[in-house]
């Protein structure tokens, strides 16, 4: 005889959509549960429950969670409305985008630039995004590093691209292509704004 599962531990699309999205947001950031479990205060059972679609975490628990992983908390809503079930894995719309952090302050604000992400989710194998420079902002004052590649278009003004000891000026058009695991980082020498297309492959959120 089938048993029908209780209602309270099957999971719907929403938490499983949930679930889904916590899981490729930490694994992008190389995070075990473990790690998520000690950063958040969480348990290492209630965030596989979360992620398998069969809890229902609270405001608060999903605050601490965006903490431990640095985002916004809205990382986990969507931002215009649910989108239709059909294309959420595929398609983002431009009023859905996911605002990505790197920072425990869960916001590039104060550094001059913001990033989007326009890939439908984190567990696939390659990420594009988009950010937004202000006139002299930047990804921060030091180089960077992570695995895989990296690949980018200047949409619209100026970005220096700094690649170890180089630094190459990019306008609108240009395109670049580099592996990751070159120090890198991105600056607006301009003084109107500036946008630049990115995907990186493996995917890997610097933190």
């Amino acid at each position: 005889m089938n048993v029908k599962k209780n209602e309270s531990t099957a999971p719907n699309d929403a938490l499983t959509q949930l679930g889904e999205d916590l899981r490729g947001l930490r694994k992008a950031q190389g995070l075990t549960l473990e790690d998520l479990a000690s950063a958040s205060g969480k348990s290492v059972s209630f965030i596989s429950k979360i992620e398998r679609g069969h809890a229902r975490p609270s405001v608060t628990t999903l605050q601490e969670l965006a903490g431990a992983l640095s985002v916004p908390v809205g990382w986990f809503f969507e931002t215009d409305g649910p989108a239709p079930a059909d294309e959420r894995p595929f398609v983002v719309r431009a009023n859905r985008r996911r605002k990505l952090s790197y920072s425990g302050l869960s916001s590039t604000d104060y550094m001059g630039f913001q990033d989007h992400l326009l890939s439908a989710g984190l567990d696939g194998h390659l990420a594009l995004g988009i950010s937004t420079y202000q006139p002299g902002g930047n990804s921060g004052d030091e180089l960077y590093t992570h695995h895989g590649e990296e690949a980018g278009l200047v949409l619209k003004g100026q970005i220096d691209l700094h690649l170890e000891d180089k630094v190459f000026r990019l306008e609108t058009g240009d395109s670049f292509s580099f592996a990751a695991s070159l120090p890198h980082r991105y600056s607006n020498p301009g003084d109107s704004e500036a946008q630049i297309v990115w995907a990186n492959t493996p995917v890997n959120l610097r933190r």
